[in-house]
């Protein structure tokens, strides 16, 4: 009986142990929980990427547009600053004579034809005519020649509306030939006129087209 009795203890334990062993064993497995998905997280997201998408195209669209306008004003003053350049050099463009003649020829008259408009578009301008000869004659005589062929030079545009005023006359004679040699090649281009701007030069206007 008294062993019975120090066994009762030992077998309580037993018990206990045995269904604290199959409780555990029946006990669901512990998972790890799914996070739950927030769609309007992802909505705000995609709104914010297409909004600056959105900017970013802008922003490019209104580059491309000052590069568009940059490219086209650059574009009309090199458009300008050829045609000014133009205008000078025909203001600038020689005239040419025959041998010991002061009349004006031809295709001299069509390049002073040229020149009027600029100088009607542009009344403060004013011009020196200087006249020179080829390497033949005396100094005096061609000193004369060329005054002959400033003057009527002069005359020519005086007569289709330019105030005589506004153009200076000089002659050079020989004294600065263009060209060196003494054949008709080189003569021919030193019986000429030369053109120089003497006032108003600085802000040509182009006459109208």
């Amino acid at each position: 009986m008294l062993r019975m009795t120090r066994s009762l203890p030992m077998l309580v334990v037993a018990v206990a142990a045995l269904s604290t062993a199959a409780c555990r064993r029946n006990r669901p497995a512990e998972t790890t929980p799914t996070p739950t998905v927030n769609q309007d997280s992802i909505n705000a997201a995609n709104a914010e990427r297409a909004r600056q998408d959105s900017i970013a195209r802008a922003n490019q669209a209104r580059q491309d547009s000052i590069n568009a306008a940059d490219a086209a004003r650059r574009a009309a003053e090199e458009a300008a600053a050829r045609r000014l350049a133009e205008a000078r050099n025909l203001l600038g463009a020689m005239i040419y004579f025959d041998l010991d003649a002061s009349d004006i020829r031809d295709d001299s008259k069509a390049a002073l034809d040229q020149k009027i408009p600029l100088l009607n578009a542009n009344p403060n301008l004013t011009i020196k005519v200087t006249g020179h000869t080829d390497s033949r004659g005396s100094d005096e005589y061609n000193i004369a020649l060329g005054q002959r062929r400033a003057r009527a030079v002069r005359d020519y545009l005086v007569q289709r509306g330019i105030a005589s005023s506004r153009i200076q006359l000089d002659s050079r004679g020989e004294e600065q030939p263009v060209a060196q040699g003494e054949d008709e090649s080189a003569w021919s281009q030193n019986r000429r006129a030369e053109f120089e701007i003497t006032a108003g030069g600085d802000n040509l206007v182009l006459p109208n087209s």
